[in-house]
């Protein structure tokens, strides 16, 4: 069966008026099988980093890999450190709204502390080179006083930030996919 096709012991309606209650309870069923495979294809994205068409010493997928390694080494747990690896994965496909992205796919995951910094990362990280383009650099200071502020200026200043090394010895992205199966199993929302 093709990725687009629909089981074949479901009865197929036209519209959403015309579903039973049995065929609901089959989509259902079916819709917990397909969730189960969000990690891999979550992982899958990834893979759009490897374009390195950035002037950055390292490209974004060696960058996502180097702050999750970073974030692993210096003891943080599994969901921070998976935050810390998928952080920047709508870079390819939505680059102005990254955070928002990488948001959308962790949240039902993840705590409101992380989930907050992988969503407001992009503003915070813009203190390090916003100045360069004429921007405020200060800008993440609209935020100064929310309960997560220190946290995300915190992972933006250890680890978004620094994790540009091409010389940094950098774990596998196999390494990290359990991390992800785990933290994609948990329902926080």
């Amino acid at each position: 069966m093709s990725d687009n096709a629909a089981p074949a012991t479901l009865d197929r309606f036209r519209a959403m008026t015309e579903g039973t209650k049995e065929q609901w309870a089959k989509i259902a069923e079916a819709d917990k099988a397909y969730e189960a495979d969000i990690p891999r294809r979550v992982l899958s994205l990834m893979t759009l980093l490897k374009d390195n068409r950035h002037a950055f010493a390292v490209g974004r997928f060696i960058h996502c890999l180097q702050t999750a390694t970073r974030a692993h080494r210096d003891g943080r747990d599994e969901e921070y450190v998976v935050c810390a690896l998928l952080h920047d994965i709508g870079a390819s496909i939505a680059p102005e709204s990254h955070g928002d992205f990488a948001a959308a796919i962790l949240r039902p995951h993840v705590t409101e502390q992380n989930l907050w910094m992988v969503e407001h990362h992009p503003i915070f990280q813009g203190y390090y080179y916003n100045h360069f383009f004429d921007s405020d650099r200060d800008e993440r200071e609209r935020f100064r006083g929310h309960p997560y502020f220190e946290y995300t200026a915190g992972f933006c200043e250890r680890y978004d930030q620094t994790a540009f090394d091409p010389q940094y010895k950098t774990l596998p992205i196999s390494a990290f996919v359990p991390m992800v199966h785990r933290v994609f199993a948990k329902r926080r929302r």
